[in-house]
C-alpha cells in the first residue's frame, strides 16, 4: 500500500540537507554556546550563523532575530511581552478571529490581566478589512497581530496594508508566519512588520526550535528569565542542533522558494481539478487564487470529516480537518466559523496540505481512492438518504 503524507500544515519530514547539518551538533560538536571554551565557541559560532540565515531570509539584522522553541513560544512572546512592556500607553490590542490558537489563547489570558482585546471579523474568503482595522484602532491601542496564511484554509493576509494601518497610528504590529515562512516571500521592511514568528517543523527543520524577530527599538518583556541567553530576550542554554537545523532549513528555503511555490501551486491545482471532476458536491474553504500554494481546504457535503480522515488512512493517506493543535475536538472549525461556513460543512471540511516530497503520483492515488470513499459515506448519511 502506498503512503501518502498530505498533512504539511500541520508538520514536515525532516529535509535530508538537515538531518547531515544537524548531526555533528548531536554527536562531536555538543559544546555549551555560552562556554567560552573551543567546544563553547563553536557552538555559538553555529547558533550565529544560523541567525544571520533567518535574518538573511526576512531582511532583517542578525541582532534582531532570537530563537525560541517554536512559534507557539514566539506568539506568546510578542503578545505577552508587548502587552507587558507597553502597559504605560495602553491596554488594548487587537487580532483577527482566525489566528492560531497560540495567539488566541494568549489573547485570552491578557484579557485575565485586566487587558481588552477586539478580535476582528474576516470575509467569506477569511480575509481581514483594513477598513474594519483602522476603526478598531484606539488610543489605547499597544499591538495588531494578524497571522499571515492561515494554517487551515491558506488565505493570505493584505500584512502591507494592515501594518501601515498600525503603523500609521504608532502600534506595533505582529504578525504569525509559521505556515508562509519558506513558502512565500517576506521581506520585514516591505510588509512593515515589528515583530514576526515563525517555526523549523513547519518548512521541513526540526521539531522543538524557531524564532521571533523582534524589530530594534521595540518594547518588549521576557518570558523566560534566568541567564543571559539570547541578549537576555529568552533565558535557557539554546537548542544548538535544533537551531543549526533551522539555519539549514531557512537556507533551502531561500534558494527554493519559487520553484517551490511554482511545483505546490501546480500540484494543488491538478488535485482541485481532479476532485471537482469525480467528486460532486464539494466546496473549497478559502480563496483558490489567494492562499498558500499547497493548502487546499475541502467540505465533501454529507459526510463527517473524521469519517474521511480515518478511512484515508486505512489507504495509507495522511490528511487534517482543521488545526492539528485542535485534532479531536468536536467542535467545528473556528476559522471556518468566522468565515460564516455553515455549521455542517464545516464539520465535513478536510484539509489536504501538499509540501516539497510530494508527487504527481501522490495526487493521482488519493484521486483514485477517495471518491469511492465519499460515495460509501454518502450512502451511509442520514442527511444525505433524506435528500434522495
Amino acid at each position: 500500500m502506498r503512503k501518502v503524507y498530505l498533512d504539511n500544515n500541520a508538520t514536515t519530514p525532516l529535509c535530508p540537507q538537515v538531518v547531515r547539518a544537524m548531526l555533528p551538533y548531536l554527536k562531536t560538536h555538543f559544546g555549551n554556546a555560552s562556554s567560552i571554551h573551543a567546544f563553547g565557541r563553536e557552538a555559538k559560532t553555529a547558533i550565529e550563523s544560523s541567525r544571520e540565515k533567518v535574518a538573511g531570509l526576512l531582511n532583517c539584522h542578525p541582532e534582531e532575530i532570537y530563537f525560541t522553541s517554536g512559534g507557539t513560544e514566539s506568539d506568546n512572546l510578542a503578545l505577552k511581552g508587548v502587552a507587558f512592556a507597553n502597559r504605560d500607553k495602553g491596554r488594548h490590542l487587537i487580532t483577527s478571529s482566525i489566528e492560531h490558537h497560540a495567539v488566541l489563547e494568549s489573547c485570552h489570558f491578557l484579557e485575565t490581566q485586566g487587558f481588552e482585546v477586539t478580535y476582528l471579523p474576516v470575509d467569506r474568503s477569511g480575509v481581514v478589512s483594513p477598513e474594519d482595522l483602522r476603526k478598531a484602532i484606539r488610543e489605547d491601542t499597544v499591538l495588531v497581530s494578524i497571522m499571515h496564511g492561515n494554517n487551515e484554509v491558506g488565505t493570505i493576509q493584505p500584512i502591507a496594508e494592515l501594518s501601515k494601518t498600525a503603523r500609521d497610528a504608532g502600534v506595533y504590529f505582529h504578525s504569525d508566519t509559521v505556515q508562509s515562512t519558506g513558502k512565500l516571500k517576506i521581506d520585514v521592511e516591505e510588509m512593515g512588520i515589528d515583530l514576526l514568528s515563525l517555526s523549523a517543523h513547519k518548512l521541513y527543520g526540526p521539531k522543538g526550535v524557531g524564532a521571533i524577530y523582534v524589530r530594534s527599538g521595540t518594547r518588549i518583556t521576557p518570558l523566560f528569565h534566568g541567564g543571559h541567553h539570547e541578549r537576555n530576550y529568552r533565558a535557557g542554554t539554546e537548542n544548538v542542533a535544533g537551531i543549526v537545523g533551522l539555519g539549514a532549513a531557512i537556507e533551502i528555503c531561500s534558494k527554493e522558494i519559487d520553484a517551490e511555490y511554482r511545483y505546490l501551486m501546480d500540484l494543488s491545482i491538478s488535485f482541485y481539478e481532479g476532485l471537482k471532476e469525480k467528486i460532486p458536491d464539494i466546496l473549497l474553504n478559502g480563496d483558490f487564487e489567494n492562499r498558500l500554494p499547497g493548502t487546499l481546504n475541502i467540505s465533501f457535503k454529507g459526510v463527517e470529516a473524521e469519517a474521511v480522515i480515518l478511512s484515508l488512512d486505512l489507504e495509507g493517506v495522511a490528511v487534517a480537518s482543521g488545526s492539528a493543535c485542535t485534532s479531536g475536538s468536536a467542535e467545528p472549525s473556528h476559522v471556518l466559523e468566522a468565515m460564516g461556513v455553515a455549521p455542517e460543512l464545516a464539520r465535513s471540511a478536510v484539509r489536504f496540505s501538499f509540501g516539497r516530497f510530494n508527487t504527481k503520483k501522490d495526487v493521482d492515488y488519493v484521486l483514485k481512492a477517495l471518491p469511492p470513499i465519499i460515495e460509501r459515506l454518502r450512502a451511509m448519511s442520514p442527511v444525505e438518504s433524506l435528500n434522495r
